[in-house]
C-alpha cells in the first residue's frame, strides 16, 4: 500500500504550527507575483480609441452631432463601426478619418459631416491619434501597434502563455534535482529582473522576449510552490494549503486592477507590479529544503537539524530522530524516500510505464479523456473570464479586481465540498454552473451592465473551483505507479488551454458573445462527462492499474468487495504520546491498533 512513513514527522511536529504557517506564507506571498505577471498584459496591450493622423493643425472636429475643436475631445466617444470622425485643418483641408485610413474630400462646399463628392483615401502610413483618457500609454500607443501591425499586440499573450508551459516543464524537472529552495530563490530573482527589464525594452521584439523568459520564471515558480508546500504541511491541512495558492495567484490578478487603475503609463506600471513582491527577495535564501527532500537525497544530517529546528521553533517537546523514519521504512518496504540510494544497488528489471498506460483499457480512456478536458477547460474557462473581464462594460478596472475577488471564496467553498460532498459532486456541478453563466450572458440584454457582470463573476467564481480542485481529484483518480505521469499530463492540457485562451477571448470582434459560447458548450459538456467519472472521497490512493479500475465499480456482493478490495493490514513501529516505542498493527485502510507498548 502507499504510506509515507516520513508523513509522521508532522503527527509529532505538528501539521501547520508556527515553524510550518511561517514558511507557507512566506513561500505563497511570492506566488502573488505570479497571477501579477499572468495578468499583467491585460492592461499593458490596451488599445484605447484611435484615428488616422492627418498633416496641419487641426481647428474643428465632427461627430455626428457632436462637435469640438481637437480629436481628443470627440475620441472618446468615437465608435469606428458607426462612421468616422470628420476634421478640418488650418490649411482649410477636410479629411474624413476612420482607424485605418483616412480620406480627404475635394472641394467641399462647406463643413459638414455629410459628404457625396469624390475623396482620396490613403492609409495612414503610421500615424495615429490615440484616446488618452483611459490609458494615457500602452504598448499599443508607444510602437504604434494597431492596423497592420495589430497581431503584434494579440499576439503578446499567448507568447507569454507558451513561456509558461515551457518553464512549468523546465523548472519542474530541475527541482527535482536541485532542490525546491534553490529554484524558488532563483525563479524569484528572475521575476524581479525580467519584470523591471521590460520596462525598459526599447522595442516590442525586447519586450516580447523578456515577457517570455519572465513567464518561463514564474510558471516555475508557480509548479514548485505547490510541491513545497504540500511537503512543508501535514495530510490534515493538505487540501487547504494547496488550494490556497490559488488564492495568492487571485490576489496577484487584484493588484493588477488596482494598479491599472492609479497608473496609466505602462513602463511605470510594470515597475511598480514588479516591485510589489520585493521583500521577499530579503528573506526567501532562509526558506529551508524541504524534509521529504532531504531524506530523500540522503541528507539526513541537514534533515535532523532541520526537524531541530522546527521543534524548538514550534516549542514542543519531540527528540524525534531521523533514523527512526528510517526503521519504519524498511519496516513497510516503503522505501519513498529512499530512491536515490536504491538507486546505487542493483534492481529488479521494471516495465517502463508511458502515456499509453492511461488509456490501458475502455474505462481509463473515458477517465483519462475527462480528466485531461477538465484541466483544458479549467484553464481556458479561467482565462477568458480573466482576460475578457475588460470587455464587458462598465469600469474595466473594476470588472478585472471582481474576477479575482470571487476566486478567494470559491476555494473556500471549493475545500469544504470536497470533504463533505466528495469530489466529483463539487466538479460536475462547477462546470455545469459555469455553462448555465455563459450560456445566460448571451441572453441576458446588453445594455444590462451589472446583469452581465454579475454572470461573469459567477462563471468564474464556478469555473476557479474545477480549476482548483482538479490537482488533488487527478492525484487520487491514477495508482501510484502512474499518478505523476497522469498529473503531468493534465498540467500539459491545463497551459494548452491557457494558450488558446486569449486566440478565444479575440473572437469577441468577430461576435461579442462568441468566447462565452465556447466555453459554455465545452463546460456544459465536461460537466455532464464528469458525473461519470467514480468518486475517491474517502477511499485510499491506489498503488496498482488494477485497484484504479476498479475505482467506482459496485461489486455484485460483499464477497467480491472483499476480493476487490480485502483489507489491509501492515505492521510498523511509531512514536507513541509518551515517546515510548509502539508496535502498530494497521487494518483497512488506515484504522490503528497500538498491540504492545515498549518503554
Amino acid at each position: 500500500r502507499e504510506k509515507m512513513t516520513a508523513e509522521r514527522i508532522f503527527d509529532q511536529l505538528g501539521h501547520f504550527k508556527r515553524f510550518q504557517a511561517c514558511v507557507y506564507f512566506a513561500a505563497v506571498f511570492q506566488a502573488i507575483a505570479c497571477g501579477i505577471h499572468y495578468l499583467a498584459s491585460v492592461f499593458l496591450v490596451n488599445t484605447p480609441n484611435f484615428v488616422c493622423s492627418v498633416p496641419g493643425n487641426i481647428t474643428d472636429v465632427l461627430y455626428h452631432n457632436l462637435t469640438g475643436h481637437s480629436v481628443e475631445d470627440i475620441l472618446p466617444m468615437f465608435r469606428p463601426d458607426e462612421g468616422s470622425l470628420v476634421v478640418k485643418t488650418s490649411e482649410g483641408e477636410q479629411w474624413e478619418l476612420s482607424r485605418c485610413r483616412c480620406a480627404l474630400r475635394i472641394d467641399p462646399k462647406g463643413f459638414s459631416y455629410d459628404f457625396d463628392g469624390n475623396k482620396t483615401v490613403k492609409a495612414c502610413d503610421g500615424k495615429f491619434l490615440y484616446d488618452h483618457s483611459e490609458v494615457y500609454q500602452s504598448i499599443v500607443t508607444e510602437w504604434d501597434l494597431v492596423c497592420e501591425n495589430e497581431w503584434l499586440a494579440k499576439l503578446c499573450q499567448p507568447s507569454f502563455m507558451l513561456g509558461v508551459l515551457i518553464g512549468a516543464l523546465v523548472f519542474g524537472d530541475i527541482a527535482d534535482r536541485v532542490g525546491r529552495v534553490r529554484i524558488l530563490m532563483f525563479t524569484s530573482l528572475c521575476q524581479f529582473g525580467f519584470g523591471v527589464a521590460v520596462a525598459f525594452s526599447g522595442n516590442y521584439y525586447f519586450f516580447a522576449t523578456l515577457r517570455f523568459f519572465l513567464a518561463m520564471v514564474s510558471s516555475g515558480y508557480l509548479v514548485v510552490v505547490f510541491v513545497y508546500v504540500t511537503e512543508f504541511t501535514g495530510i490534515k491541512v493538505r487540501t487547504w494549503t494547496s488550494m490556497h495558492v490559488h488564492a495568492a495567484f487571485a490576489v496577484g490578478v487584484m493588484v493588477v486592477a488596482l494598479t491599472g487603475y492609479l497608473v496609466r503609463i505602462w513602463w511605470i506600471y510594470q515597475i511598480i507590479l514588479s516591485l510589489c513582491t520585493t521583500p521577499f527577495l530579503l528573506f526567501c535564501w532562509k526558506l529551508p529544503e524541504t524534509p521529504f527532500y532531504l531524506i530523500a537525497k540522503g541528507r539526513y544530517k541537514d534533515a535532523q537539524a532541520l526537524m531541530d529546528t522546527i521543534v524548538h521553533f514550534n516549542g514542543i517537546d519531540c527528540k524525534l530522530k531521523v533514523e527512526e523514519l528510517l526503521q519504519s521504512e524498511e519496516r513497510e518496504n516503503g522505501r519513498d524516500l529512499l530512491e536515490q540510494e536504491a538507486e546505487k544497488r542493483p534492481l529488479k528489471s521494471e516495465k517502463k510505464l508511458s502515456i499509453l498506460d492511461l488509456f490501458g483499457s475502455w474505462r481509463m480512456v473515458g477517465r483519462t479523456c475527462t480528466v485531461w478536458a477538465i484541466w483544458f477547460i479549467g484553464s481556458l474557462g479561467y482565462y477568458v473570464f480573466s482576460l475578457g473581464s475588460v470587455n464587458l462594460g462598465g469600469n474595466q478596472y473594476m470588472n478585472l479586481f471582481l474576477a479575482g475577488l470571487v476566486e478567494i471564496p470559491s476555494y473556500l467553498v471549493a475545500c469544504f465540498a470536497m470533504d463533505r460532498i466528495g469530489r466529483k459532486k463539487t466538479c460536475a456541478p462547477a462546470l455545469l454552473l459555469a455553462g448555465t453563466a455563459c450560456m445566460l450572458i448571451i441572453v441576458v440584454p446588453a445594455d444590462i451592465k451589472i446583469l452581465v457582470i454579475t454572470l461573469s463573476m459567477i462563471g468564474k467564481f464556478a469555473i476557479a473551483i474545477a480549476f482548483g480542485l482538479i490537482y488533488l481529484y487527478t492525484c487520487e483518480l491514477y495508482p501510484t505507479i502512474i499518478r505523476s505521469l497522469a498529473v503531468g499530463s493534465g498540467s500539459m492540457m491545463c497551459r494548452v488551454g491557457s494558450v488558446v485562451a486569449p486566440f478565444c477571448v479575440y473572437l469577441a470582434e468577430v461576435w461579442v458573445y462568441l468566447p462565452q459560447l465556447i466555453v459554455g458548450i465545452l463546460a456544459f459538456i465536461i460537466g455532464v462527462l464528469t458525473l461519470l467519472l467514480p468518486e475517491t472521497l474517502g477511499r485510499p490512493l491506489t498503488t496498482t492499474l488494477e485497484e484504479a479500475e476498479a475505482l467506482g465499480h459496485k461489486p455484485s456482493s460483499n464477497k467480491d468487495e472483499l476480493k476487490m478490495n480485502p483489507p489491509e493490514t501492515s505492521c510498523y513501529y511509531s512514536l507513541c504520546s509518551n515517546f515510548s516505542l509502539c508496535l502498530v498493527i494497521s487494518v483497512d485502510h488506515g484504522h490503528d491498533y497500538t498491540l504492545l507498548y515498549i518503554t
